[in-house]
């Protein structure tokens, strides 16, 4: 005869319950837009939005408003505190392409010791693209200031005009076309001199502010020591070529790359010792 099996349910741990409670709470204060909100509980793990609560009780931001942009990496948000915008860039720990990253950060003489960890490699690239907002503030090139990171979350200025995001160059063309190219070649000369590449500079990285040209996306910038530098910045002139010269901008890469080289006055040097490091890693590799 078999026994039956009686199912007690387990009796909810109040405690449990008011911390459920309270989480919801906290959400609703910092996320009001339901849409905003669902993407958060869908996307982002509980450590993420404990990363969020902790740049606003830092007081940093008051609400997480509305999402800007969306992407396979990661998601970003407008913020606002007092009468001040912010952006607050979020990368997805579940679904970012951290073997991509990779790419990016080993061969970087600026991050040591680092462990091929998912989690650990998107904290890194968060890291580096606070560092690399710094970099290109200090070189004067126009790009979003960075403000705070935590974990995965990157605080930076917002760029817009009465709250609006700027679109992207791809989206809204510059009405003068000429002027902003030029403009460009003398940040990637500003770059170089800094010993930066961008590395993946094209038209959707680029913001139309009000016709001012503003450089976005740097997680991925490497020196000009990273073994690939070369190619990198070869590959960002050949996207930016092609596109003014479809602006109706007379150009093309090796006059883009021309005028970079004239305004840096470095070019050589910069990828000297890259090229070196190369020649010397093949030349282990034969031996």
């Amino acid at each position: 005869m078999k026994k039956e099996i009686v199912r007690e349910d387990r009796a909810e741990d109040p405690q449990e319950v008011r911390s459920v409670e309270d989480r919801i709470i906290k959400e609703e204060r910092l996320i009001k837009d339901e849409e905003a909100r669902s993407v958060f509980n869908k996307v982002f793990d509980r450590a993420t939005l404990t990363s969020v609560y902790e740049l606003a009780r830092k007081k940093f931001f008051e609400e997480v408003e509305f999402i800007i942009s969306t992407g396979k990496e990661g998601n970003v948000f407008r913020c606002h505190g007092g009468d001040n915008y912010y952006a607050l860039k979020i990368f997805k720990v579940s679904t970012s392409e951290f073997r991509h990253m990779q790419n990016y950060i080993i061969g970087d003489e600026r991050f040591k010791d680092i462990r091929k960890d998912k989690l650990e490699i998107i904290k890194l690239w968060t890291k580096k693209e606070f560092r690399n907002l710094e970099e290109f503030s200090k070189a004067k090139i126009r790009a979003p200031l960075p403000i705070a990171s935590n974990r995965n979350c990157l605080l930076m200025e917002f760029i817009g005009k009465d709250g609006i995001p700027a679109p992207r160059a791809k989206d809204k063309p510059f009405e003068e076309p000429e002027m902003q190219y030029h403009i460009l070649c003398d940040y990637m000369a500003k770059m170089v001199n800094a010993r930066l590449i961008h590395a993946d500079l094209s038209e959707y990285n680029i913001l139309n502010n009000d016709e001012e040209l503003v450089i976005i996306d740097v997680g991925q910038a490497v020196t000009t020591m990273h073994p690939n530098a070369k190619e990198f910045f070869e590959r960002d002139v050949l996207n930016l070529s092609k596109y003014f010269a479809k602006q109706g901008v007379d150009t093309d890469y090796d006059k883009m790359y021309a005028e970079i080289k004239k305004l840096s006055g470095n070019m050589k040097t910069a990828f000297e010792k890259t090229q070196k490091k190369k020649k010397y890693k093949r030349f282990c590799e034969l031996g």
